[in-house]
């Protein structure tokens, strides 16, 4: 723990003056009772209950400690449920996830599992869903609506080709649309310079109309993993064969702080079959996604049957449900500390009748 106005710590030298003057009070109060005439009565009224008498000024005392801690504004690190936060899970829909070595196929399996995923999740969490394939689209963006993602999942539609690549740019795109991140001019007009500057540039020719678009704003770039408010989940059974490099866009990423969990999906040997029986060649490219889930400060896993890949999904959704932030508590300190001089003048006014 610390604190931010760490100069206010001076005021706890008044509980010292305090607990002095409840003593001088007490004090006071002695030689005030011996001018009874009857000693008797006084020592009888407080016999047996006296603890009473210092009961409330304790508690008051201790509140007063809590306001001037809470006045010095601590901060502590604290686990806390994720706040106003996003997943966009990029799930690929190419035509080699109709393959059943994982069954039913690969495709079913992906889409179980990700909705299981869903379950697991704090309702507070927001989610968005992406598909890739030749291309990538935002299929739903970031909602606490479970139902809604649970349904597109189910609509999904294979296609031909894999572009890791865009389908990061365009999770980042969502995360970031004051990025104005252009998947269009990365694509056609070339990775490199658009990544260096946030994804504006694209070496190529422009119409008019194009002219008129704002230049995309410099980044400043950040530890990567150091975005605590979004993650990237990504699944992929293959390699890219189209569109943004894979690695530099996850250099976007890892720029703007955002982590990526990637999954492995299917056979690394190169050789499956699909539900027709036609053979296909394919190979998971694992060692271009670990190296994103390195470079973003994320995990890579690998989920080689529909049992491991919904275990994959599960232990995802244990670890982003939480996280351990530094967190201001002088609000918390200070409600505390309120109710405990509510219940010291409750006590008083219960035992004696009047605040004391």
């Amino acid at each position: 723990m610390f604190f931010l106005w760490p100069q206010f710590l001076w005021l706890m030298l008044a509980l010292p003056l305090l607990l002095a003057a409840y003593v001088w009070l007490l004090r006071r109060r002695r030689k005030t009772a011996l001018r009874y005439s009857s000693l008797g009565v006084v020592r009888a009224a407080a016999t047996g209950r006296r603890w009473r008498q210092h009961l409330p000024p304790a508690l008051l005392l201790l509140a007063c400690s809590g306001l001037l801690l809470a006045s010095a504004r601590p901060v502590t690190r604290v686990t806390l449920p994720w706040s106003r936060s996003t997943i966009m899970l990029a799930m690929d829909v190419s035509l080699s996830m109709r393959v059943t070595d994982v069954l039913p196929t690969r495709l079913v399996a992906a889409q179980e599992a990700a909705k299981s995923f869903l379950l697991e999740l704090p309702k507070g969490i927001e989610v968005g869903l992406v598909t890739f394939a030749a291309s990538s689209q935002v299929v739903l963006p970031a909602t606490r609506d479970r139902d809604a993602l649970a349904a597109a999942i189910d609509a999904f539609q294979m296609q031909m080709g894999t572009a890791v690549g865009n389908a990061i740019v365009v999770c980042l795109a969502e995360l970031f649309p004051e990025h104005r991140l252009d998947v269009g001019d990365m694509t056609f007009g070339g990775v490199s310079r658009s990544a260096s500057a946030g994804g504006g540039g694209n070496g190529r020719g422009r119409s008019l109309d194009e002219s008129a678009k704002p230049a995309p704003p410099q980044i400043t770039p950040v530890p990567p993993g150091s975005y605590e408010s979004a993650a990237i989940i990504l699944l992929s059974d293959g390699r890219r064969t189209t569109g943004i490099d894979t690695l530099a866009a996850a250099k976007m990423a890892a720029d703007r702080g955002v982590r990526i969990y990637a999954i492995g999906l299917g056979t690394v040997d190169g050789e499956a079959s699909a539900a027709d029986g036609m053979p296909m060649y394919l190979k998971l490219d694992e060692a271009t996604l670990r190296e994103v889930a390195r470079m973003t400060g994320g995990e890579y896993h690998y989920a080689g049957t529909a049992k491991e890949l919904r275990s994959v999904y599960e232990k995802l959704g244990s670890r982003l449900q939480v996280q351990t932030r530094e967190t201001e508590i002088a609000s918390l300190m200070a409600l505390g500390a309120a109710l405990v001089a509510l219940l010291a003048g409750w006590l008083s006014l219960r035992w004696f009748g009047r605040v004391a």
